[in-house]
């Protein structure tokens, strides 16, 4: 059975680099508007750690599971 190739790579590598780059880039973007949220609303520096823990704190989870991955793979 052949397995399509992109650009290169098989389908579940091609799929496994765009989780990781277009995620992250949807992470960073998250970041900013977290960020321009507090900054509007004028929620001073300690509503913005708030809202940067509450909204923030699913994107911590995601980062934390693919490094979790990473460290139980080495062993």
């Amino acid at each position: 059975m052949n397995q399509a190739v992109i650009f290169g790579l098989t389908e579940p590598e091609f799929g496994e680099l765009c989780l990781k780059f277009l995620l992250s880039g949807l992470i960073a973007y998250m970041v900013f508007i977290i960020w321009n949220l507090a900054r509007e609303s004028k929620a001073g520096k300690y509503g913005m750690m708030w809202l940067f823990l509450g909204l923030g704190l699913g994107m911590f989870g995601f980062i934390a599971k693919e490094l979790i991955i990473k460290i139980l793979a080495a062993h």
